[in-house]
């Protein structure tokens, strides 16, 4: 169930807030696009649910609803005023309707767009680094899929690559919503529509959700995409989980999550491996769920590069 509690905002920076709930200070997420903006003073309900469990990067509170500003701003009308009427989130308190991507316009087969598939979000950075620097000027898409947080607006690392120029456009797919650059129905229209692009990178927001089982994690999802991606005839790469500090064996050298996919897909597909020079003048620090980890990124930065490869091939 959910675990609704009321609260006051007493720290507003955008969508991250800091909230005093029943006398006690938390960090807080608003998403602006559902539930608008928040302000110091404004009454709010937030699910706590997340603080209470101690969970990892996604351990604060969630705004549901503002109960000084009442709900979200309207949809914006389509050309010619026509009202959205495809439904994200459907059927809870947060459904909303959106103007989709797909249009009623027959499939131009095959996609020649090359598609890079993600497992985790935290490979997109290096992976849109490299290939800025392997092809200059070419024009990479992000197709935000399942698998890991829904909301597109909570991936700062999105932000950041959009306002530098490294990422050419961002659509949420299936169940994620909130693309700052259009909603996908499904990944398949997602990718489709990711033709106006010279390359696409595909894969989960932040957040994602594992278990120590083969089966159990947000890093299957990649499974869905590259078949999705194969599906529609575009040349396709699985980015390859690695690390050489992860304290769990089943992620040590070639993580299980990219071994299960890869051996369950019903086409072979590339897997780039790093061959050690990926990183020169790489600008940001080498550190995943806290740990210094070069090997994780080298991986994803040599799959930037087999993209570009890939583009220019076509």
């Amino acid at each position: 169930m959910l675990e609704l509690r009321r609260a006051t905002v007493v720290a507003a920076d955008g969508a991250r807030l800091e909230v005093d709930v029943e006398g006690d200070r938390a960090a807080a997420w608003a998403d602006v696009g559902l539930v608008g903006p928040c302000e110091v003073g404004d009454e709010v309900v937030v699910n706590v649910q997340a603080r209470r469990l101690a969970l990892g990067s996604g351990g604060f509170d969630v705004v549901h609803c503002n109960l000084t500003r009442g709900v979200g701003p309207a949809a914006a009308p389509a050309a010619g005023g026509a009202e959205p009427h495809v439904m994200k989130l459907n059927y809870t308190s947060l459904q909303h309707a959106v103007h989709p991507v797909e249009q009623a316009e027959a499939l131009d087969l095959p996609l020649r767009t090359p598609v890079a598939v993600l497992a985790l979000h935290g490979h997109l950075e290096p992976l849109a680094w490299a290939f800025a620097r392997a092809a200059p000027g070419a024009r990479l898409g992000y197709v935000q899929a399942a698998g890991g947080a829904l909301p597109g607006a909570l991936s700062e690392t999105v932000r950041a690559l959009r306002a530098d120029g490294v990422l050419a456009g961002h659509v949420t797919a299936g169940p994620a919503y909130g693309g700052a650059d259009g909603e996908a129905i499904t990944t398949a229209g997602a990718l489709y529509d990711g033709r106006r692009w010279d390359a696409i990178v595909a894969g989960p927001g932040p957040g994602i959700l594992g278990s120590g089982s083969a089966l159990g994690h947000g890093g299957l999802a990649a499974l869905d995409t590259a078949h999705a991606a194969l599906a529609l005839g575009a040349p396709t790469l699985l980015v390859a989980r690695m690390s050489e500090a992860d304290p769990r064996e089943r992620h040590r050298g070639l993580s299980h999550h990219t071994r299960t996919v890869r051996d369950l897909l019903l086409a072979p597909v590339a897997v780039p491996e790093p061959a050690g020079d990926e990183l020169d003048d790489y600008p940001w620090p080498t550190r995943s769920m806290g740990r210094d980890d070069p090997l994780f990124f080298r991986a994803a930065a040599a799959a930037g590069r087999a993209l570009a490869g890939m583009m220019r091939a076509e």
